[in-house]
């Protein structure tokens, strides 16, 4: 089996005008080994609103009580994944979702009180995703972990694909996002970093907010994925052009 290529989707890049689905199935018929991973944070704030309850963040993770824990768990492994998951069979492709609880393939732990059921990720357990591929369909992962004692947890969807990435040896890691890459502190795209270079705007507050996580991540997975990728999925076929190696948004790589 070729090594996989990771790529994290976020509700922010799937427009109308979004190619990135096509590109997936474009790929898949091309022969490549594919896992995505997904957020939905604003469709999981958009049904929290409608049910009364209050989003609140704490260094931009969602602090989630029970009754957060509730919505999250139904958004995104059933509304957004199975989205997902149909809109892929309807362009021609073969998916199957599952979250991180299916096959208990992310581990994870309570990664602080405060912030209630949020996951920090103690373990991949590659089998569920290896059986996936191995029958020719692309897992589509909501990022929800399970907890020692069997507790569910909202695990930061960019961490989870970054972990998946480095547990599978992936050919490369691409993220989706909404903006045209790592900017520097006048606002200019950066085209390639190494990673000293992506650490340090990190450290010096260049890099901040939701990008901070996706850098961290690509960071983790340098230790065996030779290349990542954060691209403006907005823009049409950005994936199928990262992917045959169109110098678009940031590459951080090893040895750069």
């Amino acid at each position: 089996m070729n090594k996989p290529i990771v790529v994290k989707i976020g509700g922010s890049t799937l427009g109308s005008q979004d190619t990135t689905l096509e590109d997936l199935v474009s790929l898949q018929k091309e022969g490549k080994t594919l896992v995505v991973v997904h957020g939905g944070g604003n469709v999981i704030t958009e049904w929290l609103s409608r049910q009364g309850i209050a989003t609140r963040f704490e260094n931009g993770l969602r602090v989630t009580d029970r009754p957060t824990l509730e919505v999250v768990v139904a958004v995104l492994c059933g509304l957004v994944n199975k989205g997902l998951v149909s809109a892929i069979h309807s362009l021609g492709g073969r998916a199957m979702g599952l979250s991180g609880v299916d096959g208990r393939f992310i581990e994870a732990r309570i990664k602080d009180a405060q912030l209630g059921y949020v996951g920090e990720i103690v373990k991949i357990n590659t089998e569920p995703i290896e059986a996936i591929l191995k029958g020719g369909y692309i897992p589509i992962i909501a990022p929800l972990g399970l907890e020692a004692k069997g507790e569910k947890l909202n695990v930061n969807a960019d961490t989870a694909a970054g972990e998946i990435a480095t547990a599978l040896s992936a050919e490369r890691l691409v993220f989706l996002t909404d903006v045209p890459g790592i900017l520097d502190g006048s606002g200019k795209s950066l085209p390639r970093l190494s990673g000293d270079e992506a650490s340090s705007l990190i450290d010096s507050g260049v890099v901040s907010g939701g990008m901070i996580p996706k850098v961290e991540a690509c960071l983790r997975a340098l230790s065996t994925v030779s290349i990542t990728h954060i691209i403006d999925g907005r823009e049409r076929h950005a994936l199928l052009e990262a992917v045959v190696g169109k110098e678009k948004g940031t590459i951080i790589a090893r040895g750069e």
